[in-house]
């Protein structure tokens, strides 16, 4: 046997991917050890990264100088930025991309990481002395010594795949399962529990009628997920609407007792916020349609994914279902969609490192933790990487506050309140969003990541440079003034909507909500507004308008904090408080806390929601 590798992943999907990167970045030498080197990225459900409370988790991979992002930005061929009417603390990007050009990204920044070695195997057990992990057992008794492990299997893990009343062991349609290490698992007493989620068919694109379907371009110029640009973009394509229809319901109702999510062969839960179809035509049996968002795979494959009719219903009642919904009357099914049960471990049972508390040297990430999402998965797979190599290094551990990160907010709910269906990040579960936006996650996260080791050379220099010149357009806002004279009151009634009253700093116009950037350089004729890029422009108006309700929000935070032994009427009618979602009702109904402190551990309930009961509950006393 050779010399011990200082980190040893299992996995090679999202989170393996960042594991294992960033300990090599790290500088230690660290292995990947997955069922199938070619698969390593691959996308196992739809092909897209970002969107609503995971493009902020993407950009803080990025931060780290993980490779997500920038495996988006090459393979992106449509993107957009959700909520761009609304505030920055809520906008998201989301890119659509070419599925085989993402995979190939992330195989080739893996293969181009100095210090990682990858093996095609699947793991039998871990090899323990006492209480530390010392490396895996592989088939046929090899064993691979480690000082530390990141197991990050996803949905592999005693992988079941449902489709109608058909049964397969599979961690991915067409896939093996990693059935022995799940089974070592469990006889080691550890608490595993299951959870599923599910795919929905595709389609061949040649077939269906794009004519009859409502088009949705992506923007110009082209958003970025990653701080680092990339170096060619793809051509941009549209997806599409459509909706599904009454008949469409129909053909689902008429095969519930086929469905193994209703016939009882699937009892684990399911993710709440991305249903099966079934479960929509069921909970919501007066919505004559739901949105289908047709997305296409990639640039050389017809392949379509329809996102919305995600099903378990055997293949004949899904071809049912497709040729229901309008532009898909013709249209032919590639692949069947199917519902997939797999194995994670109670997520309380980690530090907040992701190492296990009953095991030193193991690191969990990803699904096995009990969530749902590539951003997600990669949120972990970072920070589990980061741990395991300064755990080989004598250091101690490094996660972020919930103050600091959306991935601070991730694992602070993952390791205090567990999970009880797979876990999505919202932006609602981050009473910081107003700070943890995704245009500052390289100032919130660079520096610390630069301190750790995990982000290089390049990647450092690039933040600098862009870091100086921000500092610099804050600097000239915050300390140039005007003078209503100067000014004169005809230009600035035409160019800010009414006249100086007074001498006013840069940084203090800009503060009005109906005043930009633009018509501050315009009114004030100071040059050096016009030398900044418009990156750098958008992210100085940003820190500059929020500014203020940051320190509000601090403040209202530091006020919940204080009231958390407050107790609640037990008589409280959640129903009635305006603002908590059905969820947030359903959870409160069922635990009944006693105080707003037993409510905050209630797995669910957001930081907003405890505010509105704390507001409710002290008109209640008052």
């Amino acid at each position: 046997m050779g010399q011990a590798y200082a980190v040893l992943v299992v996995g090679g999907g999202h989170a393996g991917v960042e594991a294992a990167t960033a300990a090599a970045r790290m500088g230690a030498r660290t292995l990947l050890v997955t069922h199938n080197l070619d698969t390593i990225g691959q996308m196992s459900c739809n092909p897209a990264v970002g969107g609503l409370g995971k493009s902020q988790l993407a950009r803080e991979v990025d931060a780290l100088d993980g490779v997500m992002a920038r495996a988006a930005d090459r393979a992106a061929i449509q993107v957009r930025v959700l909520n761009r009417r609304k505030g920055p603390a809520v906008r998201a990007t989301r890119a659509q991309t070419d599925r085989l050009e993402y995979r190939r990204a992330v195989q080739e920044a893996v293969l181009a990481q100095p210090g990682l070695e990858y093996l095609q195997s699947s793991v039998q057990r871990l090899w323990i002395e006492g209480d530390r992990v010392r490396g895996v057992v592989l088939p046929g008794e090899v064993a691979l010594e480690a000082r530390t492990v990141v197991l990050t299997t996803g949905t592999f893990l005693a992988g079941r795949v449902h489709r109608g009343s058909d049964r397969e062991d599979a961690g991915r349609a067409g896939e093996a399962p990693s059935q022995g290490l799940a089974e070592w698992l469990r006889a080691q007493g550890f608490h595993v529990e299951r959870l599923k989620t599910g795919t929905p068919p595709r389609l061949d694109g040649r077939s269906i009628d794009w004519q009859r379907l409502d088009p949705q371009p992506g923007e110009e110029p082209l958003p970025r997920l990653s701080a680092e640009p990339p170096e060619r973009r793809l051509p941009q394509v549209p997806c599409y609407l459509t909706t599904t229809t009454p008949e469409a319901h129909q053909a689902v109702r008429s095969a519930l007792d086929e469905s193994p999510i209703f016939s009882g062969a699937i009892e684990s839960a399911g993710p709440r916020y991305c249903p099966s179809i079934e479960d929509k035509v069921v909970r919501f049996p007066d919505r004559e349609g739901h949105t289908v968002f047709l997305e296409p795979e990639g640039l050389h494959t017809p392949e379509v994914y329809p996102n919305g009719i995600s099903t378990s219903l055997p293949g004949s009642a899904q071809e049912g279902l497709v040729r229901a919904i309008p532009g898909l009357e013709a249209a032919r099914v590639t692949r069947y969609g199917y519902a997939i049960e797999y194995d994670f471990l109670d997520p309380r049972q980690l530090q907040p490192s992701l190492a296990l508390r009953e095991l030193d040297g193991l690191f969990l990430a990803g699904q096995i933790n009990g969530t749902t999402g590539y951003e997600e998965a990669a949120a972990q797979g970072v920070l589990a990487g980061i741990n395991a190599a300064r755990r080989d290094q004598g250091a101690e551990p490094w996660w972020p506050s919930r103050e600091e990160a959306y991935m601070g907010v991730l694992v602070d709910d993952l390791v205090t309140r567990g999970v009880d269906e797979p876990y999505r990040m919202l932006t609602s579960r981050a009473e910081h969003r107003l700070h943890l936006r995704e245009d500052n996650a390289e100032s919130r996260l660079a520096p610390v990541g630069r301190e750790l080791g995990v982000v290089g050379d390049t990647r450092w220099q690039r933040f600098e440079a862009a870091q100086a010149e921000l500092d610099q357009l804050l600097g000239i806002l915050e300390g140039q003034w005007l003078d209503p004279q100067q000014v004169g009151a005809d230009r600035a009634e035409a160019v800010i909507g009414g006249p100086l009253s007074k001498p006013s700093r840069l940084a203090d116009l800009l503060r009005r909500p109906e005043v930009g950037l633009d018509q501050i350089a315009r009114l004030s004729s100071i040059w050096e507004l016009e030398g900044f890029s418009a990156e750098i422009r958008e992210r100085a108006e940003i820190e500059v308008k929020y500014a203020g309700y940051i320190q509000r929000d601090r403040t209202e935070h530091q006020r919940l904090e204080a009231e958390l032994d407050r107790p609640l009427p037990k008589d409280l009618e959640y129903r009635a408080i305006r603002g908590l979602s059905n969820e947030v009702v359903q959870r409160l109904e069922a635990a009944r806390p006693g105080t707003l402190a037993q409510a905050s551990r209630i797995q669910g309930v957001t930081p907003a929601a405890l505010s509105l009961l704390r507001v409710h509950a002290k008109r209640r006393v008052g």
